[in-house]
């Protein structure tokens, strides 16, 4: 969707685009720019709007007014006398008063423009009611403009976060034949003679869980070009049953020599496979939940009284991810890897851009989760999350045992110190929170694995240097690009995910330079860098 206002500011014109980009982005002249930008400069041109009516209501409806351009009303305004600029009390009383909410878009007696109102001000020689009254409706029929279009934009947002792109679609077709026709996609992963140290603990442990094979490419990519000393670095993948052919063949056929890669279904831990695992549990009645949550996405939408930030937030909460037992596995890394003491979780939507070694050398003082605060930072959109980001202070459960203004942490790049963690109640505490979730209804929470993760991790996480997890690159597009660059790690966190048409065209790169654009599974599933 596109809004065009004239150069003489009296026409603001919606009409859709033709692709998703346009939906969420709005051209003023030459210039795109957010949707946030043109809503605060209509709010600011609406006051701006009321002002002039309000200050040329005696002259219009006198009849003095000779002026046809807001910079001639404005010069007039300039020259008035103080005491003659006062709003009639009577205007304040019209247009304070509230009446019945209605739809007001369609109606033939609402101006839809600053010159319509004008020219039928003058016209008519209205009174001051008159005035008033058609002021409101306008300024209304502004207002519910604004709105749709922002609910527009959280909708097909939601949309093209939520679906699988073809391309990614077709990468994993094509690398599942692979693997059922060419036995070099079959090679055992690692080497036979390289087994041994996936449980030697002088090694750099990696996980990371994904069912997106070009997003775990690039992880793995920049991991092991980054590393002082790859033959050092054991990366664990962790994929589904539908993925793991693919993901396979993909790893088999693009080594990443030295480092060894492992990459493992949930089918084949013992684990998991045995008697009741309560996160299946959990995420079979989470997700039976969600996807009755409000009704679903059309009837959020359709909701006309809420705020659209309240509407953008219950739309998240139908995100797939959230349903994901990619999302949530991480909860059990102690009993998936028994052997290991210490290992770094990656998300699959982070590019590593420096040695990770060091992070083993961080001393996490008897924590068990070593993290990245959100809640401190020159990025005030990003980095100012605190408990009551996420948690429902409203909710006495919460607020029994939480403080709203704890600063929150964030999951992505973490460190977890399992020989701690197997000496907590941790796993046990967060499969507990879900189902107190769960029973009210997902009022203690709407969003994914970080709330129930604040709260069992609660007084176990050692905090890190921000340098090693700098997130906001899938939502704030005004990330600098030489604070990215030289980051430690970039977190596409957020649903401008770089394999997207709707990613920031500016941070792709940063992204795609991991990605062989000549690989000839990448070529003929037509994926390109921009």
């Amino acid at each position: 969707m596109q809004l065009h206002i004239s150069p003489s500011l009296r026409h603001v014109t919606v009409f859709p685009g033709k692709g998703v980009r346009d939906f969420i982005k709005v051209k003023v002249g030459s210039r795109r720019v957010s949707y946030r930008m043109i809503f605060y400069s209509l709010l600011f041109l609406t006051f701006l709007l009321r002002f002039v009516f309000v200050s040329t209501a005696v002259d219009t409806i006198d009849g003095e007014n000779k002026c046809s351009t807001i910079g001639c009303v404005g010069k007039r305004i300039w020259r008035r006398r103080p005491e003659s600029m006062k709003v009639p009390e009577e205007m304040y009383r019209i247009l304070e008063e509230r009446g019945e909410e209605e739809d007001i878009q369609g109606r033939s007696d609402v101006p839809q423009s600053l010159e319509e109102f004008v020219a039928e001000m003058k016209s008519n020689q209205s009174d001051v009611k008159t005035f008033a009254v058609k002021l409101k409706a306008m300024v209304s029929l502004l207002e519910q403009k604004t709105r749709t279009a922002k609910i527009q934009e959280y909708l097909y947002r939601h949309v093209a976060s939520s679906s699988i792109p073809k391309q990614l679609h077709c990468l994993s077709l094509r690398l599942a034949n692979e693997h059922s026709t060419n036995a070099g996609a079959r090679l055992q992963l690692p080497a036979p003679e390289s087994v041994p140290y996936l449980v030697d603990n002088s090694f750099f442990h990696f996980v990371f869980a994904s069912d997106n094979v070009l997003a775990s490419s690039v992880v793995a990519a920049s991991l092991v070009r980054n590393s002082l000393r790859p033959e050092k670095v054991v990366l664990h993948i962790i994929t589904d049953r539908k993925t793991y052919n693919s993901m396979h063949a993909w790893f088999s056929l693009h080594p990443l020599t030295p480092a060894i890669i492992e990459v493992k279904g949930l089918h084949h831990f013992d684990w998991f496979t045995k008697g009741k695992v309560p996160v299946l549990e959990a995420m079979e009645k989470d997700q039976k939940a969600r996807s009755q949550f409000r009704g679903g996405s059309s009837a959020i939408v359709a909701n006309n009284t809420e705020k659209p930030y309240i509407i953008a937030s219950k739309l998240q909460a139908l995100s797939p991810k959230y349903t994901s037992l990619m999302n949530h596995i991480r909860i059990h890394l102690p009993e998936l890897f028994p052997s290991l003491n210490k290992v770094v979780f990656l998300d699959d939507d982070i590019v590593i851009q420096t040695d990770l070694s060091p992070l083993w050398d961080i001393d996490m003082r008897g924590k068990v989760n070593g993290a990245v605060q959100t809640c401190r930072g020159d990025d005030k959109f990003v980095m100012t999350k605190r408990l009551k980001s996420y948690l429902n202070f409203s909710q006495p459960l919460i607020a029994e045992n939480f403080d709203p203004n704890e600063c929150a942490w964030a999951y992505g790049m973490n460190i977890f110190d399992l020989e701690a963690w197997r000496k907590t109640n941790i796993s046990h505490n967060y499969h507990y929170w879900l189902q107190k979730n769960l029973k009210s209804d997902l009022s203690l929470w709407q969003l994914g694995t970080l709330p129930p993760g604040l709260i069992a991790f609660h007084d176990h996480v050692h905090i890190i240097d921000p340098f090693w997890h700098m997130l906001g690159l899938g939502y704030q597009e005004n990330t600098s690009i030489a604070d990215a660059e030289s980051a430690g790690v970039i977190h596409f966190n957020g649903r401008a995910k770089p394999w997207l048409e709707i990613a920031f065209p500016q941070l792709r790169h940063l992204w795609s330079k991991y990605v062989d654009f000549t690989d000839k599974f990448i070529k003929k599933c037509h994926i390109r860098a921009s």
